[in-house]
């Protein structure tokens, strides 16, 4: 017993320095960050406007860690309003993904929550705030995972180059919840402000009258490939910046650089292009591809790309410049020494060309044609035909067709683009390594994006997050979705928590990402493996889509409570809250006449709209209207109602031109002088974009209306009518001078002939 003792005695030493040593080896390094979040004053514009900084800076610091570390960050909210922080792309506990009310509750004011998770992958990834639309203004930074020494898949040449994280954004001063309040009220200031109207008195100068009233009798709205107009377009939180050394190392010719970029804007895609040549493209989401050589990329919203420049003159400085896919405005980083070389501007976009080719795809049910024609992964861009330079035709005839275009595309590489332009598409994309799933049967789920601009409802199956019922799976299990564009406007879908196989012809070597731009009707299929239990959001990227409901939500069977979710039922209504927020929009026109007023209040579905005119003098009268009702099918022509209509009127008003009005066309009493009921009726968009409104009261008394209003005879006038079986007509002008205020004119049959001004909000 003593001579074990002994030796026990003299092995100890020994033995705690063997443990420690294999602890040591086997540990994980715990890299920690602390990151303030505040309220700050940003000048982009030259003016003042309210911006969330990080650690004091915009965009967010760029977060470093290498594959095999913990993160372990700290988020200090020093704002008046909860927030939160999503790790995007990165694989991790779902109670560590950062999305409030559905893998954790929101970090309140004064509070600070840690997240920690083990970093189990490499590449460019970013985070960013997944409260409300704080992204917006400011919250969105660069997230870089290194490979570690030993990797056997580092690419000697590619991963050891200097490299810089380079993320793209956009700045507005207005608020962001007014720009999304804005949207939701159908507004054309944005269009204005970027130039895209398309008026009629445009067409006809133009040669596209019949193109502009082709496009209004299948009921769509103006063109156009963006919803937002942003005063600025930011890299690294620069409009413009100079890159002449890294790590210490001036840029001399023959080097190379990675930029690891990101679109960390909230609604735009960018178009990049390097005045110094060919961009080679290395990775895409935080996966390695095959290096492939282009001229340019267009880069969506959440996406990255690793791509290598080079320097090739001495005394240069190239730019590389990012648009936005709108044209309207951009920002440049010039990389290397010397006299700056310069990109060319892309062309502004040939908005009536577009019309033309949605026209052909249109039908008029509002349901998109694809004309059997199987588009997918960005190869035949169906705006193509909005970009002469990368269809070939400049100076030359357009495609006046999804046909046209296909056909002429034929003599093009894959990218759609003349032979001497080569333009990215996700065919190009080849992993390298095999990204095959496990062996197992795929649940296939099929989803269709859709919605429309007109009040603004993006959504999957034509329902919305707060409508729809979680998607189950189950652990292990392979999934694949088809997913089939039926909207006007692209989308980058992305799914948290999980990469996942974009079948593009590549076969075993199919690319691994995290987000795909899906264009309008284009189908493409994605495989993952559920391999991670929680609740995962799968969404629109563009911001103000996302918060109106496109998105759905994978749930894992039989899978662990969420310690962070202490009360589900609260977290699921304040979750389903986002996308049937109400919005406001006042008008009302102060003119000689007198006042004329509406004010709605609405959301998704449902709106509450009131309307009055009140005459200066007595003998004009006032009415009013008020109706609650709920929008109908995928494009919302329909808008049952009910309510209470107050009309007074005085006798010895203003002739009206139809006769008398003691009864209406249908031979009914009209009651005018002192009416009070309620209604309930139907209003339909018949082509042209005319409202039919017909409706009963409470006195069995008919009316049918036919109105259209904000008819665009110029960038900036716009035309009312009105006329409705109770012999009551309507005709004016507004002339917008800015987004809150116009100049109007306009006669009524109650009120007579009036000018002054009208208040818009």
């Amino acid at each position: 017993m003593d001579i074990q003792k002994t030796v026990c005695k003299k092995l100890l030493p020994v033995i705690t320095f063997l443990w420690l040593a294999v602890t040591d080896c086997f540990a994980q390094r715990v890299v920690r960050y602390d990151l303030n979040v505040k309220d700050t004053i940003v000048h982009f514009t030259g003016k003042p406007a309210r911006a969330i900084a990080v650690n004091g800076q915009i965009p967010m610091p760029t977060l470093t860690f290498t594959e095999g570390d913990t993160a372990e960050i700290y988020v200090h909210n020093l704002l008046k309003e909860s927030t939160s922080m999503h790790w995007h792309g990165l694989f991790l506990p779902n109670k560590e993904d950062g999305v409030p009310y559905l893998t954790q509750m929101p970090i309140e004011p004064g509070t600070t929550h840690i997240y920690r998770f083990p970093i189990k992958q490499h590449g460019t990834h970013w985070y960013h705030s997944h409260s409300g639309l704080q992204e917006q203004l400011g919250m969105y930074g660069s997230f870089v995972m290194l490979k570690k020494s030993d990797d056997p898949n580092f690419r000697p040449g590619i991963d050891d180059l200097p490299t810089v994280p380079v993320i793209l954004s956009e700045w507005t001063n207005l608020a962001p919840e007014n720009v999304h309040r804005m949207l939701h009220n159908a507004t054309d200031w944005f269009a204005i402000r970027k130039n895209s109207v398309q008026s009629y008195g445009e067409a006809l100068k133009q040669g596209y009258f019949k193109t502009k009233l082709r496009n209004e009798w299948k009921r769509m709205l103006a063109m156009d490939v963006s919803d937002v107009y942003y005063d600025r377009v930011l890299m690294n939180g620069c409009t413009a910046s100079e890159l002449t050394s890294v790590n210490g190392n001036k840029l001399k010719p023959g080097d190379k650089v990675r930029l690891r970029i990101t679109n960390g804007g909230s609604s735009s895609y960018f178009w990049l292009r390097y005045a110094g040549g060919k961009i080679t493209v290395v990775a895409n989401d935080g996966n390695d591809v095959e290096p492939v050589e282009v001229d340019r990329l267009i880069i969506a919203v959440a996406e990255t790309y690793d791509i290598v420049v080079s320097i090739p003159e001495n005394n240069r400085a190239y730019e590389l410049m990012a648009t936005t896919e709108d044209r309207t405005n951009s920002s440049s980083v010039y990389i290397g020494n010397g006299v700056k070389q310069l990109i060319s501007p892309l062309p502004r976009l040939s908005y009536f060309e577009g019309m033309k080719m949605m026209n052909g795809m249109m039908k008029m049910n509002g349901k998109l044609d694809d004309m059997g024609m199987n588009m997918s992964l960005n190869q035949m861009d169906m705006n193509a035909v909005m970009y002469p330079e990368v269809a070939g035709l400049t100076g030359k005839r357009h495609a006046t067709n999804m046909k046209d275009a296909m056909d002429t595309s034929q003599n093009y590489t894959r990218s759609n683009a003349p032979v001497d332009i080569v333009t990215l598409n996700y065919a190009m994309l080849k992993s390298t390594v095999n990204s095959t799933l496990p062996q197992g049967a795929f649940k296939t789920l099929r989803f269709e994006l859709s919605g429309n601009m007109n009040h603004y409802v993006w959504s999957i199956n034509n329902k919305v997050v707060s409508e729809a019922d979680r998607i189950l799976i189950r652990k292990g299990e392979n999934l694949r979705l088809i997913i089939y564009n039926g909207s006007m406007m692209r989308h980058p879908m992305h799914l948290h928590g999980h990469d996942f196989r974009v079948l593009n012809g590549q076969a075993d070597h199919a690319p691994l990402k995290n987000t795909i731009d899906i264009m309008p009707m284009e189908t493409d299929t994605l495989e993952f493996n559920a391999n991670e239990y929680g609740d995962w959001f799968f969404h629109c990227h563009i911001l103000y889509h996302m918060m109106s409901g496109m998105g759905r939500i994978f749930t894992y069977n039989d899978q662990p409570v969420n310690p962070l979710i202490t009360n589900t039922a609260l977290a699921r209504k304040r979750l389903y809250s986002e996308d049937r927020k109400l919005h406001l929009m006042f008008s009302s026109g102060f003119e000689s006449n007198g006042i004329d007023g509406h004010l709605m209040l609405g959301n998704t579905r449902w709106e509450l709209t009131s309307l009055w005119h009140i005459g200066f003098h007595s003998m004009h009268g006032f009415e009013s209207e008020t109706m609650l009702g709920r929008y109908l099918g995928v494009s919302q022509w329909w808008f049952p109602y009910a309510g209470f209509d107050y009309h007074y009127k005085m006798e010895g008003g203003p002739k009206n031109i139809l006769g008398n009005e003691e009864k209406n066309w249908f031979g009914q009493v009209s009651n005018k002088s002192n009416r009070k009921t309620i209604i309930a009726g139907i209003i339909y968009t018949l082509p042209m974009l005319i409202k039919a409104d017909a409706r009963i009261d409470g006195n069995g008394k008919l009316r049918f209306q036919l109105s259209r209003e904000d008819m665009p005879l110029t960038r900036r006038l716009r035309f009312n009518i009105m006329l409705n079986t109770d012999k009551e007509y309507m005709a004016g002008f507004r002339y917008i001078l800015t987004k809150y205020l116009s100049l109007s004119t306009h006669y009524d049959s109650d009120m007579g002939w009036g000018a002054g001004i009208t208040i818009s909000y």
